[in-house]
């Protein structure tokens, strides 16, 4: 195949590192750029960074529009769209990681919203209708040659719920991590759990709560330390439990101080898209006790930790315990999983060299 100069184009509405989706755009495109790719940004704001890598140019649409999420949505791709009808990206491949109309590529970061449970007055709902529309106009519009689902959980639900897309579903495009991670300096005690996420009961704090309190029937000295939450929202979960023996440290702008302090990451998530804690947990070689339910599950064997099922929304709380102990008992090297932006862009340029190629 004749090797095509590339050029990108990616959409995304908050540009910058405040968000999962975020990181993953920014991170991709300054790896695309490390490899000589220019990239252009379209979107509605840019987060104040450092400075903007040479190569990417950011364009932004127009203020932002934050309620309710299916407008501001649908008016982002009316500005996309004017955009583009009016600047020349014949040579470039447009990838879209929201829900627009003038993709060549999308990502898909999250669960289908075809996915929700149906009520019986969903008909008269413009929320309803309008997300519906701007998923399906985003996997089946004409235009569009290849969906990158961010792992292969996605992946199972696009082709269970879009069976027409299911040609244009390519191998999970797998969220990467820093390298900075794998010199993490540990300070932890030896016997410390952590747990992280800002959606809490869908990550299964809760079910990690009777986790933890059941491996401290065999392992007393055992803390718990949540990140990530609202800790007045949580802090009733802890009312019984004895001060010392576990941390809510809240919000965090990183998860480098959270994870020097643990010896074992929980996430008994009930659904949770890929697992990005998960990978940066692995990369700092620790240990990572999941759900069947983390879109990166498949990639977890004993190297890297346990998987473990959540039997409906019933898991067997004592299995898990054990697991928790034996893996902070066992102290084994972990096997990093390699997840680099470099070769996740590596991954996407041959994509697009196969897109542009004549």
């Amino acid at each position: 195949m004749t090797r095509v100069k590339t050029a990108s184009v990616h959409i995304v509405r908050q540009y910058g590192t405040s968000g999962g989706m975020e990181k993953y755009v920014h991170s991709l495109t300054l790896a695309l750029v490390r490899q000589g790719q220019p990239v252009t940004v379209l979107c509605e704001h840019a987060q104040p960074l450092d400075s903007v890598a040479e190569g990417i140019t950011v364009i932004e649409l127009g203020q932002p529009i934050f309620r309710p999420r299916w407008l501001a949505q649908w008016v982002f791709s009316r500005r996309v769209a004017r955009h583009v009808a009016t600047t020349d990206y014949s040579k470039a491949i447009i990838h879209s990681h929201e829900r627009t109309s003038v993709h060549q590529v999308t990502t898909f970061h999250g669960p289908p919203f075809a996915m929700r449970r149906r009520r019986l007055l969903d008909f008269l709902s413009p929320r309803i209708h309008m997300w519906t529309y701007l998923e399906k106009r985003e996997l089946l519009a004409d235009q569009v040659q290849q969906i990158l689902p961010n792992s292969a959980l996605i992946a199972s639900y696009l082709k269970d719920l879009y069976p027409a897309a299911e040609k244009k579903i390519a191998a999970p495009a797998h969220p990467a991590v820093d390298a900075n991670l794998t010199n993490l300096k540990t300070d932890s005690r030896g016997l410390t759990i952590g747990f992280m996420g800002r959606e809490w009961h869908r990550k299964g704090l809760d079910i990690a709560c009777q986790i933890v309190e059941t491996t401290r029937q065999r392992l007393p000295d055992v803390k718990f330390i949540v990140a990530g939450c609202d800790k007045e929202q949580i802090g009733p979960m802890f009312k019984h439990w004895p001060a010392d023996s576990y941390q809510l440290s809240g919000w965090q702008d990183s998860t480098e101080p959270f994870l020097s302090q643990i010896d074992l990451l929980l996430h008994p998530a009930r659904a949770e898209p890929f697992g990005m804690v998960i990978a940066e947990a692995n990369a700092a070689g620790i240990p990572v006790l999941i759900s069947d339910k983390c879109g990166i599950a498949p990639l977890i064997g004993p190297q890297q930790g346990e998987v473990y099922s959540m039997n409906g929304d019933n898991p067997d709380i004592a299995a898990w315990a054990d697991a928790s102990a034996a893996l902070l008992q066992s102290r084994q090297k972990v096997t990093p999983l390699n997840l680099s932006w470099d070769n996740l862009a590596s991954q996407h340029l041959e994509l697009y060299q196969k897109l542009l190629s004549p």
